[in-house]
Parts: structure tokens; sequence; C-alpha cells
């Protein structure tokens, strides 16, 4: 658990003053309004242009048990327009949840139906995947329940299961089915084993879209990451990993920017990001992936993951398509 700042009372007492769209903290800009402090006891208003819109393709119900109430607020204080909630499977207690240590996408998040509820109260502004423990009898029934209902991928797949396994095949052949994507937490030893046979399910399943993420996902930027147990490399970075290989060489194959792996990708090496966003940047997607509670400052690595996009990108065009024109296309949002 992160650390508490504040607690939960004050959070919603400051942020009292503010509209649907707006945001709590000063120079933030939401709604197509700023906040302005000044020496009144009053906030006042003045109007901006309306900021540009932010697509967030991971973010979590119940994270780290946070409440609905200050998921919201997190995220308009992050500046996003449109989030998408990535629910976890059932609660399980067999070899793919790690005999049910990594229930809950081993961070107490909810699943199907709540982040449906969240979509449901929220129109517009969130929408909503589908996922399943991949071994449960009844996995793909209990997706292509959601899937109907309107989910716009499959996942977050975060499972302790071999990626090209029946199991998982399954799933891939329901998402072709459905011409959705899906998206994988990949992490050695520990989640979607045998990241190097993945090419092959990618070329098998060349109408589905897969989007990576996590640990070993962002790690294998690298062409010299040969230790997979180091999970957040700090070193420089060369130039044909596995990760970027994936990225160039397949149509299907989309990258994840959220959590810290995909922030460290970045800060690790900021002379080599700045290449890579421009050479994938039609395959790279905004996500956050935060359980703060506040949407800035140090314990907010979603809006840090914003700031570095916009610091390292190329050009605007840049910018946009990976906080914005990449994810709309692909989630037909």
């Amino acid at each position: 658990m992160k650390e508490k700042l504040f607690s939960r009372r004050d959070f919603l007492r400051n942020s009292a003053v503010l509209g649907v769209g707006a945001a709590v903290l000063p120079g933030i800009v939401m709604g197509g309004h700023e906040l302005v402090v000044n020496d009144s006891p009053e906030v006042s208003t003045r109007e901006v242009s309306t900021p540009e819109p932010i697509i967030d393709i991971h973010q979590h119900v119940h994270y780290a048990a946070r409440p609905d109430d200050v998921l919201v607020m997190h995220q308009r204080a992050m500046g996003i327009t449109h989030t998408i909630l990535l629910p976890a499977g059932t609660p399980a207690f067999g070899t793919s949840t790690h005999q049910g240590k990594t229930n809950g996408l081993q961070a107490q998040c909810a699943g199907n139906e709540a982040c449906y509820g969240i979509a449901q109260k929220y129109p517009g502004e969130f929408t909503f995947g589908s996922n399943e423990v991949p071994d449960l009898p009844d996995a793909v029934q209990e997706i292509e329940k959601y899937l109907k209902l309107g989910g716009r991928l499959i996942g977050e797949l975060k499972f302790g299961v071999d990626c090209d396994s029946k199991e998982m095949q399954r799933i891939y052949k329901l998402a072709e089915e459905h011409n959705v994507p899906v998206l994988m937490h990949w992490q050695f030893q520990m989640f979607n084993y045998n990241f190097e046979r993945f090419p092959k399910m990618l070329e098998k399943y060349p109408k589905v879209n897969f989007i990576g993420h996590a640990q070993t996902w962002w790690a294998n930027i690298d062409k010299n990451h040969s230790d997979q147990s180091i999970l957040y490399p700090k070193t420089k970075v060369i130039r044909g990993g596995l990760t970027d290989r994936l990225l160039s060489d397949y149509p299907n194959m989309f990258g994840d920017m959220s959590a810290g792996s995909g922030l460290l990708s970045m800060t690790r090496d900021e002379d080599h990001a700045r290449e890579f966003l421009t050479r994938h940047q039609d395959k790279l997607l905004y996500g956050s992936d935060c359980d703060d509670h506040i949407g800035s400052g140090a314990k907010c690595q979603g809006s840090q993951t914003i700031a570095e996009i916009r610091k390292l990108a190329a050009s605007k065009q840049v910018e946009r398509k990976i906080l914005y024109d990449n994810a709309k296309k692909l989630f037909k949002i």
C-alpha cells in the first residue's frame, strides 16, 4: 500500500468546490476552466481553451482499496477524458492465481460487474474490459458475457499460465471472434510465462491486436537484457530487444505505457526513449495503472507518465497519437 497523504474526507471536502469536469489542484485545466488561487476566500475561474483529450487505457476499480468516488476524482485531476477499466477475474484458488495469492490482479482490484457498474454510472467517461481466470471451466462464457454488454477489450490477463497454453488460446480465439484487443501483463516466472514464445501466437492469431504491459515487456526493449529476473533495469538501452522487435515486426502488437515499468522505460534512457516514441508512434498507448488518490505529485505515477510523454515526444503529432489518437482508433471510442 502507498502511504496515504491525507484522509479521504479531506480530499472530498477540498474537491467539493469543483464541477463535474473540474480538478482539485491549482493550474490543472479541466472542463474548459482553470482554477485561479488568490487572496480572496472565494475561488474564481477564468475561461481558457478546452483541454486536449486523453484516453487512459489501463485503470482499475477498488485498486488497493481505493473508493470509487476517489477513482473518478483522480482521473479527472490527471486530465483524463476517457478511462477504460480493466477487471480482475473471479476469486479462484488454483495454480493460475498462485493458490489465491494473486486474486484481484494482486492489487485488490474488482471484477467485471464493478467495472461495468462504473461505466454505466459515468457513460462517455468510463468504459470497461472483460476478464476471467483462464483455467476456470466457464472462463470463455464469462468473458463473452461482458463483451456482449459492450466490453472494449479482454484483460488485464495477469495469471500464472503459459502464454501459449490451450486456456489462453481459447481466449485469443474469443477475441478474434469479437474483434477486440487483448491486454497482457508480462512478468517473468509470475504471469504469462515464456514471453520468448509469444511471436508464434502473434502469427497464429494475426487478426487479434495484442497489447503488451508490465515489467518483462518493458525490460525487453533493451537488446542486452539477458537476466530476466531483473524486472526494473536502469541501464542505458540498446535498440533491438524482443519487445522492440515485436512492435516493429508485427502489425497486431501494441504497447501499454502504464505503471512504473512503462514510466521507467522512458526515464532510464531519455535519449533512447525519444527515438523509441517516434519509431513506434502508431503502436503506443497511454495508460496509468495508478492507485494514487490525488492525481498529481510524486505519488501519482500516472500523471508523471503523461508529463514524460509530453517531454520526450518529438512533435505534437506524436504526443497526441500516444495520449489519444491510437487508443481512439484501436478501441473504437
